[in-house]
């Protein structure tokens, strides 16, 4: 199991917005997540700074492969589409990254 988190701001004027998509999120997403080996996902939001943190664990054997086939998912596709106006990604992303992938630097079980 891996252990992989993420980061983006949220534009404050579509924070509530955001908000609601999570938590009427659809239920071919959901699916497609856990189809992906994506587990234990969860997003969080630090106000007033609109900074969303995402973290989940990756079960699977190879997740450039499984980010791949959630990425040419239509329906996640549309779902992408209706969040990412919310999102503000952060300048110091890396190339192709929307979401910036961060560093573990502790853990403790």
């Amino acid at each position: 199991m891996q252990r992989m988190a993420m980061v983006i701001g949220l534009k404050p004027e579509r924070a509530e917005e955001y908000k609601q998509l999570h938590a009427n999120a659809w239920p071919e997403i959901l699916e497609r997540i856990t189809a992906c080996n994506i587990s234990n996902y969860s997003i969080y939001l630090k106000e007033p700074e609109n900074l969303l943190f995402g973290y989940w664990e990756y079960t699977g054997e190879d997740f450039e492969a499984d980010a791949a086939k959630m990425a040419a998912d239509p329906r996640t596709q549309d779902w992408w589409e209706i969040c990412k106006p919310c999102q503000e990604p952060l300048e110091t992303r890396a190339d192709g990254e929307w979401w910036a992938m961060m560093e573990e630097v502790f853990h403790h079980d």
